[in-house]
């Protein structure tokens, strides 16, 4: 697996359930929705958005919708705040180029290990994180505070 070397542009995106039905939509608001599961908004800050800002929008909707059914599976009370952030960066890598990604795991209130253990199982279930494990690098941190 490659390695960014030099950071050329990324994209970011942020994945709270939304539960005011009056919150004010952003510059570009998409809804996420999976079958059977509750929908997610994206809200970017660009008109424009860039092919990472994309590809972290549609992981970080699909990441945080299996979180939560991981947590569900292990009966696991997850705290109305928790959020998933996710950037995914392109770089040079010699004369060619490589993605990388980094997963932010916000759970307010529960232990670490247990956050930690959810988030594996969500890479494991989370097509996205399927597709992009061993192909790209991704680094995962678990903020409990």
């Amino acid at each position: 697996m490659e390695k960014i070397e030099k950071l050329l542009a990324s994209g970011s995106s942020h994945v709270a359930i939304n539960r005011d039905a009056g919150a004010r939509p952003g510059a570009l608001d998409l809804r996420l929705a999976a079958s059977g599961a509750e929908s997610l908004e994206f809200i970017a800050t660009d008109l424009h958005p860039r092919a990472e800002m994309l590809i972290a929008g549609a992981w970080s909707g699909c990441y945080a919708t299996v979180f939560g059914k991981q947590a569900q599976l292990k009966k696991v009370t997850l705290p109305p705040d928790y959020s998933v952030d996710i950037q995914v960066s392109i770089g040079s890598v010699g004369n060619g180029y490589c993605l990388g990604g980094r997963v932010t795991v916000r759970v307010p209130g529960l232990a670490t290990h247990v956050v930690e253990e959810i988030a594996r199982l969500a890479h494991q279930h989370c097509p996205y994180s399927k597709a992009l494990h061993g192909n790209i690098e991704i680094s995962t941190n678990i903020v409990t505070v």
